[in-house]
């Protein structure tokens, strides 16, 4: 027998409690998820996940407040009014939107975090107490407004935290799953706590006229696990949608980065070859003067009206052969200066080292350097683009030529060593100057650092990351005399394609 004057006393089901904070986990980890997904994409898209993100989030948000109201047990039964339940779900479907609004700014200040906290503190209560507003039952709800008041005080707090931690989870730092999986744990329980805490705040009188129950509903024990069953699905499918997406979003960053390192190449090897004029010049202007001169005296030969058949047979085939030689030059730097996608074959490193001698040869001359090769004979073959090897090997003796210019007190001289490394092709370019300052080490392959008063700072950024490409390793090496860069590449049947 229930006195008339007497509070009904309630009791909570433990298993719906932990159901209903297990949404309210999986609710903020997806709003974390989300979170990033709407600030990263724009137009369409962001407008897409901005209502599709926060429907899911609002979806999850109501069905915790939902499983919480059913987790209390009354001595009376219990009908909720669907049109109001609807009315809650839209309140956390628009708390939702606005939160995911206010994270997705470029920037949050104290003044905007507080402002939007309150407001969506505000909205997380309408919902709860919207959804309290739907119970149907033979008895009068009566509130402690300290404890209304103190939940309310929660919703805002917890707010203000959640969006604190959308907003630092937004971008999707590297290794941040453990991390948003905390704070997903944290906001979830301080939800719940929100609601518990509401909850705590009502009384139930007994009364003898009951509200209007004409669009009341039972909701029973298998009900509840359907409606969280089908939240944490939602749930589930607005996580993997954004994991989705996600990846086709790195995917492109990929290509689009990797079509602007084979941009920047370029631009670098049209720079490099520039300040090559003098010896692609003279590597031309050899051959064509040779050419000249065996025609000339074939020319004469033929005019004596007796030619020296042997002579003007050697004369001849001489100037076949620069013409091969001039010709070979100006491929070499035709597809130096070519714009394409990378060509990757199987090369002889040896016969590219010798490639590129030849177009910096001059160039040595000039800065009175002396070059020896130590090319370890029968070394396995590579795979790798050509053009793109030459552009390493260019920057690093450019760089060794540059470096031993103003040297006066020894020989300058210059190194070029292949070898045998394991299952990988050792290359080295080793100067006679000055060597390397120990604090810039570190720095040197870093974009846009340079030594040099003219340069820019990209040749060794740009030539580690053509060689690690290649699967290879370009690194100094400390303490050598002189600089010393050195590089792998690893052999046909250890390439990565």
């Amino acid at each position: 027998m229930i006195s008339a004057n007497a509070a009904l006393t309630g009791s909570y089901d433990p298993l719906q409690v932990a159901l209903s904070v297990l949404i309210a986990v999986s609710a903020s980890y997806a709003a974390l998820d989300l979170a990033g997904r709407v600030t990263a994409t724009r137009g369409r898209a962001r407008l897409a996940w901005l209502i599709g993100g926060s429907t899911a989030m609002g979806i999850g948000i109501w069905a915790m407040h939902y499983i919480g109201m059913l987790a209390f047990r009354l001595p009376v039964p219990v009908e909720y009014d669907w049109p109001t339940a609807l009315l809650s779900l839209l309140v956390g479907i628009l708390c939702s939107a606005f939160a995911l609004v206010v994270v997705s700014r470029r920037r949050m200040g104290l003044t905007y975090a507080l402002i939007g906290s309150a407001i969506m503190g505000c909205g997380i209560a309408a919902l709860h107490y919207i959804a309290m507003a739907a119970m149907r039952l033979p008895a009068e709800c009566r509130f402690d407004f300290r404890l209304v008041a103190l939940s309310v005080a929660l919703a805002i707090v917890f707010s203000f935290v959640a969006l604190w931690l959308e907003f630092y989870f937004r971008d999707e730092p590297k290794n941040s799953a453990w991390r948003k999986l905390g704070s997903a744990l944290v906001m979830g329980v301080a939800i719940s706590a929100m609601h518990y805490t509401g909850a705590a705040a009502a009384t139930f009188i007994p009364a003898a006229s009951a509200l209007d129950q004409s669009h009341a509903v039972s909701i029973s024990s298998l009900g509840t696990l359907g409606i969280a069953a089908a939240t944490l699905q939602v749930l589930g499918v607005a996580v993997l949608s954004s994991l989705v997406d996600r990846r086709f979003d790195a995917q492109a960053l990929e290509l689009a980065l990797a079509q602007a390192r084979l941009e920047l190449a370029h631009v670098a090897r049209i720079a490099t070859m520039g300040e090559l004029t003098a010896s692609i010049a003279h590597e031309i202007n050899q051959p064509l003067t040779a050419v000249v001169t065996n025609g000339n005296f074939a020319l004469r030969q033929i005019a004596s009206g007796a030619p020296n058949l042997e002579e003007l047979r050697e004369a001849i085939a001489e100037i076949v052969n620069d013409g091969t030689r001039a010709s070979a030059v100006i491929s070499r730097i035709r597809a130096l200066l070519q714009k394409g996608a990378p060509d990757r074959v199987e090369l002889d490193i040896n016969e590219v080292i010798q490639e590129v001698t030849i177009l910096v040869r001059h160039e040595a001359t000039l800065s009175g350097v002396s070059v020896r090769l130590d090319l370890a004979a029968d070394l396995p073959r590579v795979l790798g683009d050509r053009v793109q090897l030459q552009q390493v090997l260019i920057n690093l003796i450019i760089n060794s030529i540059e470096a031993m210019r103003t040297l006066t007190d020894r020989p300058r001289q210059l190194l070029i060593k292949s070898a045998k490394n394991a299952d990988a092709v050792l290359i080295q370019v080793q100067d006679s100057g000055k060597g390397l300052d120990p604090e810039q080490v570190e720095r040197i392959f870093e974009p846009f650092f340079t030594t040099k008063p003219q340069g820019i700072g990209m040749g060794l950024s740009i030539s580690r990351s053509i060689i690690e490409s290649h699967g290879g390793r370009l690194w100094t090496v400390p303490g050598s005399s002189g600089a010393l860069f050195q590089f792998t590449l690893p052999t046909n049947g250890n390439s990565v394609s």
